[in-house]
């Protein structure tokens, strides 16, 4: 599936998530867009920072966003890691290339304009995808939209203001195609955190195409959340969630991509449609469905009673809700115990 077919409450796009969990090698990156493909996903997307364009020299000071299996490590920083973790703009095009050469979509989550163009005017990515943390940047969102491609937001860590500035100023500057990802950016979120409910109230809210960008463990959310019609799926992707990295851990690992993928692939037919439409044959209603039938035998002449009736399979007879219909008509012939009754039997 390309991203130019999609669409709300229909095949939803699947966006295999590799963010860093390449690791900053090269071979690992590959061989984590040929499994993605294989599992089924449309889209693999990375991360496009350096370590000057994502923190300030604070967060390298103070070791911000170190995780817990971190801590207890010496042999490094945090900027180590963020320069080690980077891909620079040789690796983007050869990533790109080789996307392009086994068929599945390219694309990144830049953070800063020089990360931008590289996508947009070089890469010519699909869509540019901005992440929550970003969603309050106007600046930045208003030169994403100049660039007239369309937007992927996810809408974690902001209320619902932040989220309607960030789409008037995609759209005051030129952005005419916008979706909307509804995300908790807690890795990962309990259970009563996940609110799937939510991205019912952004589509309604924004009336834009609404998908969904997940942080839970295992496959139960996103595969749920292909019953609120979503256009987009984004999971995190790994191919061991105990490899060293920041988001292994509540990534997906192959097996459970390619659930996902199967679930987007089918689960969204099970949806169907707010008219009832009985699907079932004539032949297969008629036998499992109930026909009137006499609960004793019944001689000609005599006047029928509720309790001379009972209701069996097959259905071909008259059908019980007329039951009423044959109180106290007289029967036109003798009919047997269990024997199906007739309308010309009366």
């Amino acid at each position: 599936m390309k991203f130019n077919q999609v669409r709300e409450y229909g095949r939803p796009y699947v966006i295999a998530e590799i963010g860093a969990n390449h690791n900053g090698d090269m071979d690992l990156a590959k061989k984590m867009i040929k499994v993605a493909k294989d599992c089924g996903a449309d889209c693999v997307k990375f991360q496009s920072w350096t370590k000057d364009s994502i923190f300030s020299k604070k967060v390298y000071k103070d070791n911000y966003f170190l995780r817990d299996d971190y801590r207890n490590r010496t042999d490094y920083t945090l900027e180590e890691i963020v320069d080690k973790y980077h891909i620079g703009e040789k690796q983007h095009i050869e990533l790109k290339a080789y996307c392009d050469s086994i068929g599945i979509e390219f694309t990144s989550t830049p953070f800063s304009k020089a990360e931008v163009d590289l996508l947009v005017d070089k890469l010519d990515v699909p869509f540019v995808k901005v992440a929550s943390m970003d969603l309050n940047n106007v600046p930045f969102l208003a030169y994403i939209a100049q660039k007239k491609k369309t937007v992927v937001i996810s809408t974690g860590l902001c209320g619902l203001e932040d989220v309607s500035i960030a789409v008037n100023t995609l759209k005051s500057n030129g952005c005419n195609h916008i979706i909307l990802l509804h995300c908790v950016s807690i890795y990962p979120p309990k259970d009563d955190q996940v609110n799937l409910n939510n991205i019912d109230m952004l589509r309604m809210a924004f009336g834009l195409p609404t998908g969904y960008s997940d942080h839970t463990l295992g496959t139960i959310a996103p595969i749920m959340s292909i019953t609120k019609g979503v256009c987009i799926i984004e999971k995190h992707f790994t191919l061991d969630k105990n490899m060293f990295g920041w988001d292994h851990k509540i990534s997906a690992n192959p097996e459970e991509l390619k659930q996902i993928c199967e679930a987007a692939e089918h689960g969204y037919q099970m949806l169907g449609s707010y008219v009832k439409v009985v699907n079932e044959d004539q032949e297969r209603r008629d036998a499992f469905q109930r026909s009137i039938v006499a609960a004793r035998a019944i001689k000609k002449g005599e006047t029928i009673r509720e309790e001379d009736i009972d209701y069996k399979r097959p259905g071909t007879g008259i059908p019980p809700k007329y039951y009423k219909f044959l109180i106290g008509k007289v029967a036109q012939r003798d009919i047997d115990y269990d024997e199906i009754i007739q309308m010309s039997d009366f």
